[in-house]
């Protein structure tokens, strides 16, 4: 069974080819191009280096979200692209659950953090135990106040990974929670961590391109402005 999957929801831009659970292969670039420039030819180039197709993969994966509204759009759409021309199932992923799944060997809970701006982080927190995780905590857009709070309930060491990382790990910190920062390598979204859990939702979790959506969490700026300004109309 293969996996195509992409990974577009924060500065870097990443795919990855998964067989049989196994990477295969993959490409990752965080340079500060536009994901509309860089995604697409790096899923040509990778296949083309394969020697595969869209048509070889059993299905196409993508971080439907949270995470960058533009960058999802692109993600989304260009999966959604791929899988229809390919007539092939998708299977959308949760950004945070697939920032979890490189840190799965490690023992302990791991924090996925991402920046959402304003005081504020994309968080979900998973279990690590034996190379599996176990979901503590549902996606959410919290407050870094908020998260922190709730951390410190949490039995066991903590390992934050991310793009948010920093970010939560200076916080927990001063706010006196231990804890620990992903390794640089592992630290930043990545398709292979969709790819690893795309390959557990097969083929339960497969939607078609159609059907295939982003996960926003909460609305974007333009949306909170667009209301704001009706509040305040005479």
């Amino acid at each position: 069974m293969k996996l195509l999957a992409l990974e577009s929801s924060a500065r870097a831009a990443s795919c990855a080819i998964l067989s049989d659970g196994e990477l295969l292969a993959s490409a990752w670039q965080a340079t500060g191009l536009t994901h509309s420039r860089t995604l697409l030819p790096m899923v040509e180039d990778m296949l083309r280096n394969s020697e595969l197709t869209v048509q070889d993969m059993d299905a196409v994966a993508v971080a439907a979200g949270p995470g960058s509204f533009t960058g999802l759009r692109i993600g989304v759409s260009a999966v959604k692209g791929l899988a229809w021309a390919a007539e092939k199932p998708c299977i959308p992923v949760s950004t945070l659950e697939a920032m979890a799944w490189p840190l799965a060997h490690w023992e302990g809970n791991i924090v996925c953090a991402m920046d959402a701006r304003r005081q504020q982080i994309y968080n979900a927190v998973f279990l690590a135990e034996s190379g599996a995780l176990t979901r503590l905590r549902e996606d959410r857009a919290v407050s870094l106040e908020e998260a922190a709070a709730d951390l410190e309930e949490l039995d066991g060491p903590l390992a934050v990974v991310g793009d948010g990382a920093q970010l939560c790990f200076d916080f927990l910190t001063a706010r006196g929670v231990p804890c620990a920062m992903a390794p640089g390598h592992l630290r930043l979204q990545s398709a292979a961590g969709v790819a690893m859990a795309a390959w557990r939702r097969w083929p339960e979790g497969c939607v078609s391109a159609q059907e295939l959506a982003p996960v926003y969490l909460r609305l974007s700026q333009a949306e909170r402005e667009r209301l704001e300004r009706e509040k305040n109309a005479p």
